[in-house]
């Protein structure tokens, strides 16, 4: 369950939360974009079109290249923002958690093909509308992975980009002024709030299983069918 696409708002909440943490340390940067990375390598993995086996020393090696790009990337943008000569504290503080979109978006896209590159190499299978397999096309997958990819990139906008701004407005008002115990609770509903709006959007953008025009494809595939179209499954 954690790693499925109805899980990814409970348990991917958390590291959401640990990225927005105001003034972040490099180590808890590196922390909390780990802990990110490795759940998004998980979901992607587990998500992927699954017709063809991907070997376990490939997975691992996904695996490692994915969080140490997603680390990497969010380390030099925090550093880059920390250097920055921003007189107005508060402006500094909203561009040190605005930070995490940027460096989140830039390291799914590298999860998202690492994660899934086997799937460049070998192809998935397409099918007819009865579900026979007709062939294995490698250009269905690389349409499958470019539109997984986009949706990575903008599945994390409002999640990371929406409670910066509310929180920004949310610490001056007289009832968290008043209430500094309640913040991190009140952190916690104003981020699960938008993920919970973000994910379906995002996921919505392109359908799970996806309509292709045969004359697109490879020509084996070209020459195995009459039909005018051809299905495959995107993953999520």
């Amino acid at each position: 369950m954690p790693f499925r696409m109805s899980g990814y708002v409970p348990f991917g909440t958390v590291t959401v939360i640990g990225m927005l943490l105001p003034a972040p340390s490099l180590p808890t940067v590196v922390f909390w974009q780990w802990m990110n990375q490795s759940h998004n390598a998980a979901v992607n993995y587990s998500n992927r079109n699954a017709s063809k086996p991907t070997p376990t020393t490939r997975f691992l090696m996904s695996y490692f290249g994915a969080v140490t790009s997603a680390v990497t990337i969010a380390l030099g943008l925090t550093t880059l923002v920390k250097r920055a000569r921003i007189s107005n504290p508060s402006l500094k503080a909203l561009l040190q958690r605005l930070v995490a979109y940027p460096a989140t978006a830039t390291a799914n896209i590298c999860n998202v093909v690492l994660m899934r590159n086997h799937e460049l190499f070998t192809g998935i299978e397409v099918k007819d509308k009865e579900g026979h397999v007709v062939g294995t096309s490698k250009i269905a997958a690389r349409k499958a992975v470019s539109e997984t990819t986009l949706t990575r990139v903008l599945l994390p906008l409002p999640v990371l980009v929406i409670p910066p701004f509310a929180m920004q407005a949310l610490e001056r008002t007289k009832f968290l002024m008043s209430r500094p115990k309640l913040y991190f609770p009140v952190q916690v509903l104003v981020c699960v709030a938008a993920f919970g709006f973000g994910l379906p959007l995002a996921i919505a953008l392109f359908p799970q299983t996806t309509q292709v025009s045969p004359s697109v494809l490879e020509p084996e595939i070209q020459m195995n069918t009459k039909e005018t179209t051809l299905y495959y499954n995107k993953g999520l």
